[in-house]
């Protein structure tokens, strides 16, 4: 379990980047707090982390399910491209959203394998 824990942290710190990268956005684009909008720029680097947040919260449990019920390796693998996909979603998206489309495919997949392999792993458990 100890690569999942770490692919697990990875993403975390990931996500820490893209807020603090939201954070220099602001400064730079001259968007005062509260606001999320006001310049286009700015709401790139925001979305981003938005979405990075939503992603998150179904890769958490679904990492941990997976490898309980399947397989830590397989796990920590799929979540490795799970982050790595969000690291060229971040680039993709601010440079260009129209571009997104196969980086959000790279973390998307990864996640919905996880989720459907711990659901079917823990499903089995039942019929043992």
């Amino acid at each position: 379990m100890i690569f999942v824990h770490l692919v697990i942290g990875a993403a975390l710190l990931e996500f820490l980047y893209f807020g603090f990268a939201v954070g220099k956005a602001r400064e730079k684009y001259g968007v005062k707090a509260p606001a999320t909008t006001g310049n286009e720029m700015f709401e790139r680097y925001f979305r981003v982390q938005m979405n990075t947040l939503e992603q998150l919260i179904v890769f958490i449990p679904s990492i941990l399910l997976f490898a309980w019920y399947i397989e830590p390796r397989v796990a920590a693998t799929a979540g490795l491209f799970f982050v790595i996909g969000r690291a060229w979603y971040f680039r993709q998206y601010v440079r260009d959203p129209s571009k997104r489309t196969a980086a959000f495919a790279l973390s998307s997949l990864p996640l919905l394998f996880l989720l459907l392999g711990g659901l079917i792993g823990a499903a089995l458990c039942l019929f043992r």
